[in-house]
């Protein structure tokens, strides 16, 4: 039986995240859905500790002590403890390594006991190898990717054989994507950057002009087609998103999506996460079912979204004409890994072919052979496939993740972001004359319905901020993985002057923060680490004591 906040999660999907469609609830359960929000947010504030304002490092509480203060506010939690019992049986190197990751974004498909049963590696084992990539093959045992001198176009109107380990985890990825093969095509790309690509080098925009972005930070990925889509003279909009909450302005983007003209054949290309990966801010689908009424293509970008995110109910609805995702190999091990291009049936007849559209990213996926496996004057193509046995290849990291299903993943993602955020606000300067708070947040804040990443910048005591670089760096030492983005597209009102002029003095358009995502394998643990370590920054002297120690270690000395 469901607690009741998995079904308020449940209901949540619909009524918080799906406006502007049919609902069967009635007023009573929106309203409850509602009052279950407002008491979510209520605890999750006093979900640290009674009185809770911290002003040094060493007073914040235990891990022990804040476990059990975060359980008593919230005991539906240890329902989701299936989650810890798979990272302890497969991913176990996450806890033995001392190591936390909060810098991945994507799906991973294997789990870190199959890389150590493949080098020899007992699966029952509670200690990984000390580094399992001193065995030179070991980024290799699943599969090699290899460049293909094709179009996009031709490769979807006339394809070419498929191995059966391409087949397998083609449907593979499709299955978890909740994507159907009757509905879409599929081709293998590099990278999130190659698949973006193939798509603004055989789009149309001679005939469909227009290229409407939204995202509130720069994605190196979109930069790139864009500066393909001004090649071919597109005109390029962006949305815009409103300081410092960073939720879009509304009015602004449902006015460049509707069309003047009596014909909307000729509008372009809609470009469209569902959630920010940098602020973890989310966006309506209706969003989408606008740009569609009004004669866009939509591209949805899911690099973004969470393992199981894609059954969501609005996924299931509306059905965008181009889909962009990405895989990696390992959670916490090994990040290489592809990206797949969906291309909706239906929409096939729109791509063009091009000469210039050749050698762009699309990638055939081959089995990983040990040099001892093969003489020298074999390549991999001539190697047999049974030989191999890629037909029997498990994919426990996408197994996982359909074991714990959505619903378990949102709820769990939904408390520890938000207690994270709640712990890093709580977090005040000793003494500070100005009242500058040491952590900013950009974005929601404690909010129910959010992604599961926050944007944060860490002050010093005079107000000043420390590069977001140096944090990254910083954290590294403390063996946490952080990122760092860039926040843009930003409109800010006229009460908020002042953030204005700070970034017209940096001379920059926008602003530099800390980054940290959270995936199904994140634990409370994980989230209590970070807090624990920006708490540092407390101490007026923390950044001089790190470089002294980096200094007397013999290590480079981190410039400031």
């Amino acid at each position: 039986m469901l607690s009741p906040c998995l079904i308020e999660a449940k209901e949540a999907c619909f009524n918080g995240c799906f406006p502007g469609f049919p609902q069967s609830e009635t007023a009573k359960s929106i309203t409850t859905a509602a009052s279950s929000r407002y008491e979510f947010e209520n605890a999750m504030i006093s979900s640290i500790s009674p009185n809770s304002r911290f002003t040094n490092h060493e007073s914040i509480p235990s891990l022990h002590e804040s476990l059990t203060n975060f359980i008593a506010s919230f005991p539906q939690f240890p329902l989701t403890d299936h989650a810890d019992k798979i990272r302890q049986q497969h991913y176990y190197h996450l806890s033995s390594s001392d190591h936390v990751c909060l810098d991945y974004i994507g799906h991973g498909l294997f789990s870190y006991s199959q890389l150590s049963s493949s080098i020899s590696i007992p699966s029952t084992s509670t200690t990984p190898p000390s580094n399992p990539n001193s065995n030179s093959d070991s980024n290799s045992l699943f599969f090699n990717v290899s460049y293909k001198s094709v179009s996009l176009n031709s490769q979807l109107q006339y394809g070419a054989p498929e191995s059966d380990l391409e087949t397998n985890i083609r449907r593979r990825i499709m299955s978890f994507m909740n994507v159907s093969e009757d509905e879409y095509t599929m081709v293998f790309t590099a990278n999130q950057g190659s698949a973006f690509k193939i798509v603004a080098e055989a789009y149309p925009f001679q005939s469909h002009s227009n290229v409407l972005t939204v995202y509130d930070y720069e994605n190196e990925s979109v930069k790139s087609m864009i500066e393909n889509c001004k090649k071919k003279r597109a005109r390029i909009m962006s949305a815009e998103f409103v300081w410092p909450g960073m939720r879009i302005q509304g009015r602004k983007l449902q006015k460049k999506l509707e069309s003047k003209r009596k014909s909307k054949s000729r509008r372009g290309l809609f470009v469209f996460p569902l959630q920010s990966r940098v602020t973890g801010a989310r966006y309506s689908y209706s969003w989408m079912r606008i740009a569609e009424e009004n004669g866009w293509h939509v591209l949805l970008d899911a690099t973004s979204l969470g393992a199981k995110d894609m059954e969501t109910l609005g996924l299931s609805i509306l059905k965008p004409d181009f889909l962009i995702c990405s895989f990696f190999k390992i959670f916490g091990e090994n990040p290489s890994g592809f990206a797949c291009l969906f291309v909706k049936r239906s929409s096939l007849s729109v791509l063009k072919d091009s000469s210039m559209a050749t050698n762009t990213g699309i990638v055939k996926l081959v089995p990983a052979v040990k040099p001892s496996e093969v003489s020298e004057e074999l390549s991999i193509s001539e190697i047999e496939e049974s030989e191999i046995g890629d037909s029997e290849m498990e994919f426990k990291g996408l197994d996982d993740a359909d074991k714990l299903g959505l619903i378990l993943i949102s709820t769990r993602s939904r408390y520890l972001i938000n207690w994270l955020i709640n712990a890093l606000m709580s977090l005040e300067h000793p003494y500070s004359e100005n009242g500058h708070p040491p952590i900013k947040i950009y974005g929601p804040k404690i909010k129910f319905e959010r992604g599961p990443a926050v944007a944060f910048n860490v002050f010093d005591w005079k107000g000043e901020k420390i590069d977001p670089e140096l944090v990254q760096k910083l954290a590294d030492r403390n063996n946490i993985s952080l990122s760092y983005g860039f926040l843009r597209n930003i409109w800010v009102p006229d009460e908020e002057e002042e953030e204005r002029e700070k970034m017209l003095m940096e001379g920059r358009s926008g602003l530099c923060v800390v980054t940290v995502a959270l995936g199904f394998l994140t634990s409370f643990e994980d989230v209590y680490r970070l807090w624990s370590f920006v708490s540092c920054f407390l101490d007026a002297d923390f950044v001089e004591k790190e470089r002294w120690r980096y200094t007397a270690l013999n290590q480079n000395i981190i410039e400031v």
